[in-house]
């Protein structure tokens, strides 16, 4: 059994992920019927009151990964058009963790988001445009292009799909969550080798 902080991935009836649900949203998912079927491990075993007839307990497994019913809006969120939003948990992730100037590794506190065309001169606050930098290069750097502060880009910059953003919003995600989610990736996604490497480390 794992402790009650694990979280659980969501999919739609199809297998399309979704989104990480807590241990109270899962099982209030199985107790109104909408849980088509689950996969993975058994995370944790709820226990709930007893029944007045039978006397017998109410019990509810959470699995590691639970197919759900209905909520077509979330249908949308897996669509080509759509853009995840950016923030800097899932930048740090999708960076591995890495400055993309130094190549050095850096805790979430000692990175900060850098623009590669500065918003000063036109550009954009999109994931193409950002990157994870140590506050170093990043003071370097300052309203500068890379080229124009005698930096190289380590890796281009890139937006992730629904479920490259669902793999970099999951907290301690676990090996049977993560293969789930890496056949959702596109095959030419940056994030293959990049999560190779951080395993590594």
């Amino acid at each position: 059994m794992f402790s009650l902080d694990h979280q659980v991935l969501r999919t739609d009836v199809a297998g399309m992920p979704l989104d990480w649900i807590n241990y109270r949203e899962a099982v209030r998912l199985y107790h109104i019927g909408s849980v088509c079927y689950s996969l993975g491990v058994l995370l944790y075993r709820i226990r709930g009151g007893y029944n007045a007839v039978t006397g017998i307990q109410s019990v509810i497994e959470v699995n590691s990964i639970v197919a759900t019913s209905g909520e077509s809006y979330a249908r949308r969120r897996v669509s080509k058009q759509y853009v995840p939003p950016l923030n800097n948990t899932a930048l740090f992730a999708r960076d591995a963790y890495m400055c993309m100037y130094c190549g050095g590794r850096f805790q979430a506190r000692m990175l900060s988001r850098d623009h590669v065309t500065p918003l000063s001169i036109g550009g954009d606050d999109g994931w193409n445009n950002v990157v994870a930098a140590c506050k170093r290069c990043n003071n370097h750097k300052a309203g500068r292009t890379p080229e124009q502060a005698g930096l190289s880009l380590l890796a281009v910059p890139f937006t992730p799909n629904h479920a490259e953003y669902v793999y970099l919003r999951g907290r301690r995600v676990l090996a049977d969550q993560m293969e789930f989610l890496l056949a959702h990736f596109p095959r030419t996604s940056p994030l293959h080798q990049r999560i190779q490497q951080h395993l590594r480390v």
